[in-house]
């Protein structure tokens, strides 16, 4: 059943499952559904007076927290284009990094966690400040958390020069300090007595939702911090609820295996602009294909007659996967032979045509039919027969 993206935030806002995990690919609203999830449960107030209140009580700000592409608004480059020597991340003032590193003082664990999804010597530095204490004049220092330098460490107290990271890189530190502040609150609100936890701003806490964390990891640190995530929300004990949207389908495996999850679904963009919250049950969570839900869509596509261009760029990659698996060289070699120059010439040409001037909004009927036609040429190989009973 179709739906707004409100009504499935809403949907996941009055389940009583521990974790919902969310499937969904790029451009389907994973980031968008974290945003309209955010706003219906702590939603921004256009009345000063009630805004003071809720900033005074912690409410509603303190009723989750997420994670999202919008996360990383909060860091941004000074890439010294004068001299090109001194990069810096600064960070933009909010009370979300503040918390973690100026009143719990975290920074070294957020370098660690950073170090173990990256390269251990990439090392971030925060930068410091210096002020005048007491009247003796001494010196003192301080951390200012403004921002970041990253250099390499080269074993012998020597370090590279600062460097600009990578945007995978930048994705990853800014996670790693959103995971060391998720490590604090549940560890906080893991003691059942309130008046026992060393803080109570987060004692209103009722949801956390992360979109995506995962950003060029190689397998080995993805599922590492898939288990790593996995861990974190099974020691939860209090009542927060836990929502995760991954475009991922490794991730997705892992994540739900290390929790034991009852809540899977896929998240689907129709073509009216409404969306589809799919369940996925029992143990097609735990063997969760990527390629069968692609299979899935273009055969849906065919019945519905309504093949577009990106699902030339969809079967190619099926074709790829498979022949990968089969031994073959290349991919075209699994073509009907009958077939094989016409099929190959629009499969390259679809999924690779960036011209603006050789744009095709439409494919033809014949095109569309070569579609379904590739399709059904796929299902001869016991591979797909294999991933089916396995799905």
């Amino acid at each position: 059943m179709s739906k707004a993206l409100i009504e499935i935030a809403q949907q996941l806002a009055e389940s009583n499952k521990k974790l919902q995990l969310i499937y969904a690919f790029n451009g389907n609203g994973k980031t968008r559904l974290s945003r309209e999830f955010k706003q219906l449960i702590a939603p921004k107030n256009n009345d000063i007076e009630e805004d003071e209140e809720a900033a005074q009580t912690g409410q509603p700000r303190n009723r989750i927290l997420y994670y999202n592409a919008f996360t990383e608004d909060l860091f941004y480059w000074d890439n010294d284009l004068e001299l090109d020597a001194d990069p810096k991340l600064k960070i933009q003032p909010n009370s979300f990094t503040d918390w973690v590193l100026k009143d719990q003082g975290q920074d070294l664990n957020v370098i660690a966690t950073f170090q173990r999804y990256t390269n251990n010597k990439l090392t971030p530095r925060f930068n410091e400040e210096y002020k005048i204490s007491g009247t003796d004049n001494k010196e003192i220092t301080i951390k200012a958390f403004s921002e970041v330098t990253f250099s390499m460490e080269r074993g012998d107290d020597e370090h590279s020069g600062n460097l600009k990271i990578s945007k995978g890189e930048e994705s990853n530190f800014i996670w790693s300090i959103f995971f060391t502040l998720l490590e604090q609150v549940i560890g906080i609100l893991n003691v059942p007595e309130p008046t026992e936890r060393e803080t109570n701003q987060f004692d209103k806490l009722k949801y956390v939702f992360i979109d995506d964390p995962v950003s060029s990891l190689d397998e080995n640190h993805l599922i590492q911090l898939a288990v790593n995530l996995g861990q974190l929300i099974k020691s939860s004990s209090s009542d927060v609820k836990f929502i995760v949207s991954t475009h991922n389908p490794l991730f997705y495996n892992v994540l739900y295996n290390e929790t034991q999850s009852k809540g899977g679904y896929i998240l689907s963009r129709l073509d009216d602009g409404t969306f589809e919250l799919e369940e996925k049950k029992g143990d097609s969570n735990k063997s969760f294909s990527y390629h069968l839900h692609i299979k899935k869509l273009i055969e849906q596509a065919v019945v519905e007659n309504s093949v577009q261009r990106y699902h030339f760029a969809l079967l190619r990659n099926l074709y790829e996967k498979t022949a990968n698996f089969l031994g073959y060289q290349a991919w075209s070699e699994l073509l009907p032979g009958d077939k094989k120059a016409y099929a190959s010439r629009i499969m390259n040409h679809y999924p690779h045509n960036t011209l603006s001037n050789e744009e095709i909004a439409e494919p033809t009927p014949p095109e569309r039919e070569m579609v379904g036609l590739l399709l059904r040429n796929l299902n001869q190989y016991g591979y797909w027969q294999q991933e089916q009973q396995n799905g």
